[in-house]
């Protein structure tokens, strides 16, 4: 299994600690195209102009000011880093050793500063996000998109396994699995059910998200290996209707919450 998650744009900053070191971030064949992200970014945040390049108010001027410090901020773990709704639900450090363990070598979170990142890669915070048209490197989306394609696509060839995709839309730009493959892809979503009715949630759907990545994490079963899989796997914990298949596209698991 392979859980693809979002970053959040809250994110906890290290006060002390070793600086980051690209060489030793997991998925090494990004390790130029980080570089060349960073480098503009740093570019862009240190400009006049960097508020309106990146999307931020004057409330956020520290964390865009601190993008120019990539080379020396102290790093972070991921799995500490990201704060927010679905990261709170998920609560990476608070994993039992086992699922910690799956952690590890199954999650991986999109990342608009470094492509892909895994739980134990330390990284120090940043304002960027991956609907952002950075100078020096374009849109970021298809930026990425030509690095990811090759780690991703041999990441989901191996094994057989699924790839449980918990991205939201901007980030889910950056990697859209080949034809191929897209048997193996079961893309999250997250419903309200109320009266009768289904309507698509936000606020929601990232706390939602983040409790079905707990659970697939913590659960001691064999663990799912296809889209119908999977369904039953999530289903053990929430009401979940996988969506028909369609030729050459990813599923869609459709988790409701009633209420």
């Amino acid at each position: 299994m392979l859980l693809l998650l979002p970053p959040s744009e809250r994110k906890r900053a290290a006060t002390t600690g070793p600086a980051l070191d690209l060489s030793a971030l997991s998925c090494p064949s990004l390790t130029a195209a980080r570089a060349q992200v960073l480098a503009a970014l740093e570019e862009a945040s240190a400009a006049s102009s960097a508020a309106q390049v990146l999307g931020t108010g004057p409330s956020l001027a520290a964390e865009v000011e601190r993008n120019t410090r990539w080379r020396s901020e102290p790093a972070l773990p991921v799995a500490q880093l990201y704060a927010g709704v679905l990261y709170d639900a998920l609560d990476l450090p608070g994993l039992p050793r086992r699922a910690a363990a799956r952690a590890a070598t199954d999650v991986l979170v999109s990342s608009a500063a470094y492509g892909l990142l895994s739980p134990a890669d330390a990284v120090p915070a940043y304002r960027l996000s991956m609907g952002t048209d950075l100078p020096g490197t374009g849109p970021l989306a298809p930026f990425w998109r030509a690095h990811l394609g090759p780690v991703l696509d041999d990441l989901a060839a191996v094994g057989g396994q699924v790839v449980v995709d918990a991205r939201s839309s901007t980030y889910a730009a950056a990697w859209r699995p080949p034809r191929a493959l897209a048997e193996r892809v079961v893309a999250l979503r997250v419903l309200r059910e109320r009266d009768g009715r289904r309507t698509v949630v936000s606020h929601l759907a990232k706390h939602t998200r983040g409790l079905v990545a707990r659970h697939l994490l913590v659960r001691r079963d064999r663990v799912p290996s296809d889209a119908a899989s999977l369904a039953a796997a999530v289903a053990e914990a929430f009401p979940a209707e996988l969506a028909p298949a369609a030729p050459g596209r990813p599923r869609t698991l459709d988790v409701v919450v009633r209420g």
